[in-house]
C-alpha cells in the first residue's frame, strides 16, 4: 500500500513539472512579441519626424563647386498654397549622389494633406530641377530611402541660342531679298528673310580685303535684334578664327554671350555685345532703306 501511494505521488509530481515546462514557451513568445513591438514603435517614431533619402544628378552637365542645394519638405495641398515649408535645408552642393535628411515637428503635419520633398540646385544661371515629385508622409509612401533625381535645365542663353538655330533652319522657307553696298574699306552684301511680312533674319557678308572677312547672322523679333552670330575669317570660305554670339531676353537683358575660338568657349564681353547689337540695327536700316520692315 505504501508503495502504491508513493507511485501516485511521483506521477503527480511529474505531471506538475510538465505543466510548468509547457508554460515556458508561451512566456518566451510573449517576450519576443513585446520586443518586436518595441522595435516597430521605435522605427515608427523615427519615420514620424524625419524624411531621408538620396539625391542624384542626371546628365553631362555636372554642377560646379559654387553650386547651392536647397531641400524643402512642403505641403502641396490646395489649401496650403503659400505656406512655409515643414522643414528646409540649404547647403553647398558637394558631390553626387549624396544622402539627405530633413527633421520636422510631427505636430505640424495635417492629416490628409499631401507632402513632398522638393530639391533644387542652383549653379549660376543654371538650375537643376526634379522632373518627378517625391511624395512622403502619406499612407503607402516611403519616408526613408526617398530617391530624388535632378536634371539640368537650359540657361536663358541656351534657350535663346536653341531658338536662333531653329530659325536658321527655317530660312529656306522664307521670302528672301538681297542687296549690296561698296564702302571705302569694305564691300558688303546681305540677304533679308521675311515671314508673314516681318523681317526674321538678315545674313550679312563683309569683305575687308586683307583685313579679313565676316559672316554675320542677325535674328529679329518685332523689329528688334534678339540673337546674333558673327564668324570672323581670314577670307571668304576660310575656317572661322573666332565666333561671337550674343542674345537678349524679351526684357532686353543680355543672356547669350559667347566668344568661341576653336572648341574653347569663353564669355563675350559687354562692349562687343553692344557693338553687335548696333551692327544689327545698322544693317536693318540699310537693308530696308530706313523702314525697318
Amino acid at each position: 500500500m505504501r508503495k502504491t501511494v508513493l507511485s501516485l505521488m511521483s506521477v503527480a509530481a511529474l505531471a506538475l513539472a510538465g505543466c510548468n515546462n509547457a508554460s515556458s514557451p508561451s512566456q518566451s513568445t510573449d517576450t519576443g512579441a513585446a520586443s518586436s513591438s518595441s522595435a516597430d514603435t521605435a522605427a515608427a517614431t523615427k519615420v514620424a519626424n524625419e524624411v531621408s533619402g538620396t539625391i542624384t544628378v542626371r546628365g553631362d552637365t555636372p554642377p560646379s563647386a559654387t553650386a547651392q542645394l536647397l531641400i524643402n519638405l512642403v505641403d502641396v495641398s490646395a489649401g496650403a498654397a503659400g505656406s512655409a515649408p515643414l522643414a528646409s535645408k540649404t547647403s553647398p552642393a558637394g558631390t553626387f549622389p549624396q544622402p539627405f535628411q530633413l527633421s520636422f515637428n510631427p505636430a505640424e503635419v495635417k492629416s490628409g494633406d499631401l507632402y513632398v520633398v522638393q530639391a533644387t540646385l542652383t549653379d549660376g544661371e543654371r538650375h537643376y530641377v526634379m522632373k518627378i515629385q517625391a511624395p512622403v508622409l502619406a499612407k503607402g509612401e516611403k519616408n526613408d530611402g526617398v530617391a530624388i533625381e535632378l536634371v539640368a535645365e537650359q540657361t536663358p542663353g541656351e534657350k535663346v541660342l536653341a531658338a536662333f538655330i531653329d530659325d536658321q533652319k527655317q530660312l529656306g522657307g522664307m521670302k528672301m531679298s538681297h542687296g549690296t553696298k561698296l564702302d571705302p574699306n569694305a564691300s558688303r552684301g546681305w540677304q533679308v528673310f521675311r515671314q508673314a511680312g516681318q523681317i526674321q533674319f538678315i545674313r550679312e557678308l563683309v569683305d575687308y580685303g586683307d583685313k579679313g572677312f565676316t559672316s554675320t547672322d542677325y535674328a529679329y523679333k518685332d523689329g528688334k535684334p534678339w540673337a546674333i552670330e558673327q564668324k570672323t575669317m581670314a577670307s571668304s570660305g576660310a575656317k572661322p578664327s573666332a565666333i561671337d554670339r550674343a542674345g537678349w531676353s524679351d526684357d532686353g537683358t543680355l543672356v547669350l554671350k559667347q566668344h568661341q575660338v576653336g572648341t574653347d568657349v569663353q564669355t563675350l564681353d559687354d562692349d562687343t555685345a553692344a557693338k553687335l547689337h548696333k551692327q544689327a540695327l545698322d544693317i536693318l536700316n540699310l537693308a530696308t532703306g530706313g523702314k525697318n520692315k
